[in-house]
């Protein structure tokens, strides 16, 4: 088996566990995908539509979407800019600040709970290093 192949076994098998646990927590994974995104930004906690969708790799109409799903479940507000009045910049809620910590720590304690059955630590350490190194971007 080639490691091009085995690689991308291997992320399709971890991402059905991932979204198993996210859809635990009532979200989609593109928006547990923004969700995230907004709580990995720099305080304030709030990104424009055009930031989050260059750090997730998706399309404007899809964001907008996802946008406007989480923004009617409560999770998401869009306010104008006081800088640029043709900016609406995402803020999370502070019910979903909970939320996605929650998932987030699910999902972590999940997936190094799976990693650990199978690898050593020493093979853990070996794995990261690896693939920090073979990071194509």
């Amino acid at each position: 088996m080639s490691y091009a192949f085995a690689l991308q076994r291997t992320h399709e098998a971890d991402r059905q566990h991932a979204d198993a646990v996210i859809a635990r927590h009532g979200l989609t994974p593109a928006e547990f995908d923004v969700l995230a995104t907004l709580r990995r930004s720099p305080p304030p906690g709030e990104l424009t539509p055009s930031e989050v969708q260059r750090a997730m790799l998706i399309t404007s109409g899809g964001l907008t979407k996802v946008l406007q799903q989480l923004e009617t479940r409560g999770l998401i507000t869009r306010t104008i800019s006081k800088s640029d009045r043709r900016s609406k910049p995402v803020h999370l809620s502070p019910v979903a600040i909970k939320l996605v910590e929650k998932a987030m720590s699910e999902l972590v304690a999940v997936m190094s709970a799976a990693i650990k059955e199978k690898l050593s630590e020493k093979e853990i350490k070996d794995l990261v290093r690896l693939l920090n190194k073979a990071r194509l971007a």
